[in-house]
């Protein structure tokens, strides 16, 4: 998912780069903006998705995590403390997963963001 979310990165900083070079040579691409625009937040809003169920799934390992390590720690029982290692090694990777996955979202954002300030006339 995060290769998708690279990928959809740089389709959008070049885009942005064209849009700029279009506008300094004085070139109106008003409606390709808005097209590309209304695309890009439809992208997102799947990445917003995707977010989502991932946060909820992290969620779950984490609280998994915890609560067998409470159980352990309560009951004496040793064999639970190899699925808390099984769920802390699962969780381990999701986390950095979900690290990367946020961050790609926000970098969507941010490209939004310069695509509506040409939208505004904002732009440098």
């Amino acid at each position: 998912m995060y290769d998708r979310i690279k990928e959809e990165i740089e389709r959008s900083r070049v885009r942005i780069d064209r849009l700029k070079t279009h506008s300094s040579a004085g070139i109106s691409m008003d409606s390709e903006i808005r097209l590309y625009a209304e695309l890009l937040l439809r992208r997102i809003s799947f990445f917003q998705h995707e977010r989502l169920i991932h946060l909820m799934v992290l969620i779950l390992f984490a609280l998994l995590t915890f609560g067998s390590v409470v159980v352990m720690l309560v009951t004496g029982e040793y064999m639970i403390g190899i699925a808390a290692v099984l769920f802390l090694a699962l969780l381990i990777p999701y986390i950095v997963h979900y690290y990367h996955l946020e961050n790609g979202v926000q970098r969507l954002y941010s490209l939004y963001d310069e695509i509506a300030a040409f939208l505004e006339g904002d732009y440098e």
